[in-house]
């Protein structure tokens, strides 16, 4: 058996572990394997080859720590302008109850507002912040 088939069977192994575990670092370590076969393939003292297969086998799981870590992280959902089209819409508000909500005509329906913490409670154009199940939490729109 040539030194390629073993890289290529190493390589084929580590795919399957990493469909059987959803680890993403085997999927990068099997890059390398296959990085070592075509070194292999293309006459590559071993030596090179284990080098090679490892240099880029941690690379390309350091770098993909780093991409990980240093994501910008997403907004919860219900505060998401992409996932929810309500997010930044107006709706107008006559007045609040003592509880602290107000009722609102908005889509065709009638809908339950809540203020934002520190938000007054004043009437007129609001702008949707987020969508608490049935409810819409608002902003009030700052008049010019």
């Amino acid at each position: 058996m040539t030194e390629a088939t073993i890289w290529w069977l190493l390589a084929g192994g580590a795919v399957v572990a990493e469909l059987l575990t959803g680890t993403f670092s085997l999927l990068m370590i099997s890059i390398a394997m296959v990085a070592g076969a075509l070194s292999a393939h293309a006459g590559a003292d071993s030596i090179v080859q284990v080098v090679l297969a490892s240099v880029i086998g941690g690379g390309s799981v350091v770098a993909c720590y780093f991409i990980k870590k240093y994501r910008k992280t997403e907004q919860p959902k219900d505060s998401n302008e992409g996932l929810n089209l309500d997010i930044g819409e107006t709706v107008m508000v006559d007045g609040w109850n003592p509880d602290g909500t107000a009722n609102v005509w908005y889509r065709g329906a009638n809908w339950t507002v809540i203020r934002r913490s520190g938000e007054p409670a004043a009437g007129g154009a609001h702008r949707v912040a987020e969508v608490i199940g049935t409810r819409l939490r608002v902003e009030k729109i700052p008049t010019a």
